[in-house]
């Protein structure tokens, strides 16, 4: 068996952790910037504030039904989603950390433990931390998304669901429609809809045959795991990344080039971090930069540029180099520019990188400072105490976010403080 543990409105459930107050009221987290309703407390759902709802759009709206209202604050988020992945680590050998608020367990393992209590305590454990979560135990990965769903849906007040029977299965086929399932996008729901096809339940009844010819591997692989056969395999270590991507819309319009170059250093910095830490360099940078679509008065402009490294790298003031050179290339002044990315491409393991003939950097030199800033800055909480100038002071290019709630978990200044 394998067992879904998926947070409650996971964002909203952290902000209330430290603000108990908010209990009962309606509560809603936005995108970057401010921007969209990314999460939703279910008070918020019943009055009617849909997922990717603009912001600007409700604030009336927002202001009457007296609804709390938070910028994203990821860095609270990830503390906390680390906490529930070490209390589900204490109950299983096998568990995949799926996202940021869904992790697999995997039971096999534990043939002879009553599932029903084994649910339950895992419950209460997590919930010791702070954060309600949804159970569902299946046979396969998909099967457990359904009960997990099913439960949320149907049986709230429990808070798991368990298949451990044909009947249990096929209620909750019949129940989820093929454009829920999970694995099928958009494009496969409406092939399946062309054809007949209404629930999990129609698709799994669905000869093998014609499964095969019209939805490929990935479709007989959800086919397979709907008939409870599992086909997903577990994965306990996330694979490296094929390419790191680092883009960020600015807090307000950017027409100077010394701010925008600030914000790609800041990009790319990050991006040379994320490289280091799982072992990886790059061979190719690519530059982005856009102005707004959605503003019509103004001029409009995208370009990017591919850059080939001479030897790959992940050092960061390499690709700074580089990325302040494809900027130079793509900018044009006169424009109110949005958003400036960087993404890393051709990744290889740091292990394999080829030296060229005629390289003059020291690398060994450069590797050993790489490590010493990151020891640095690791030991400061995540915080870019030491950084490369270039970076700067600025603040125009951040994200707007007025409603950021405090990072209680990460940050000294800012733990929660009791009088008594």
């Amino acid at each position: 068996m394998i067992a879904l543990v998926d947070c409650n409105n996971f964002y909203v459930s952290c902000e209330r952790l430290f603000q108990p107050s908010l209990q009962g009221r309606p509560v809603v987290v936005l995108s970057n910037n401010d921007g969209c309703v990314i999460a939703r407390s279910d008070e918020a759902k019943e009055i009617g504030i849909e997922m990717g709802a603009p912001a600007f759009f409700m604030e009336e709206m927002l202001s009457s039904h007296n609804v709390a209202v938070f910028s994203s604050n990821y860095a609270l988020y990830g503390s906390l989603s680390g906490r529930v992945m070490q209390v589900l680590q204490t109950y299983c050998g096998t568990v995949e950390t799926y996202s940021i608020d869904e992790a697999f367990l995997f039971l096999g393992d534990m043939p002879n433990i009553d599932v029903e209590r084994y649910a339950a305590d895992i419950k209460s454990a997590i919930k010791a931390v702070g954060i309600p979560v949804t159970i569902g135990i299946a046979p396969s990965k998909t099967l457990a998304k359904m009960a997990n769903r099913y439960a949320k849906k149907m049986k709230k007040h429990i808070g798991t669901h368990i298949l451990d029977s044909t009947e249990k299965i096929q209620e909750v086929l019949q129940y989820t429609e093929v454009g829920d399932i999970w694995g099928v996008g958009p494009q496969y729901a409406q092939l399946l809809k062309r054809n007949g096809f209404r629930t999990a339940l129609d698709l799994s009844l669905a000869p093998e045959e014609w499964v095969r010819k019209n939805m490929t591997v990935v479709g007989q692989r959800t086919y397979n795991e709907l008939k409870g056969i599992p086909c997903i395999e577990f994965e306990q270590e996330p694979p490296a990344k094929q390419n790191i991507c680092v883009a960020r819309s600015f807090g307000q319009l950017l027409s100077e080039k010394k701010e925008v170059t600030e914000a790609l250093a800041n990009y790319t910095a990050t991006a040379a971090k994320k490289l280091r830490e799982q072992g990886s360099c790059c061979r190719m940078i690519n530059v982005f930069i856009q102005t707004n679509n959605f503003r019509p008065q103004d001029l409009q402009y995208y370009k990017s540029i591919n850059i080939q490294l001479p030897v790959a790298t992940s050092a960061t003031s390499e690709l700074l180099h580089y990325a302040r050179t494809g900027l130079d290339h793509i900018w044009r002044d006169g424009y109110n520019f949005k958003k400036v990315g960087v993404l890393l491409l051709d990744l290889i393991p740091a292990n394999s990188a080829q030296r060229g003939l005629f390289d003059e950097v020291d690398r060994p030199r450069n590797d050993r400072l790489m490590k010493a800033m990151d020891a640095i800055n690791r030991s400061c909480g995540a915080k870019e105490l030491v950084k490369f100038a270039v970076q700067g002071y600025g603040r125009k290019w951040k994200l707007r976010q007025e409603k950021l709630s405090q990072c209680y978990t990460t940050r000294l200044d800012q733990v929660l403080t009791i009088n008594i």
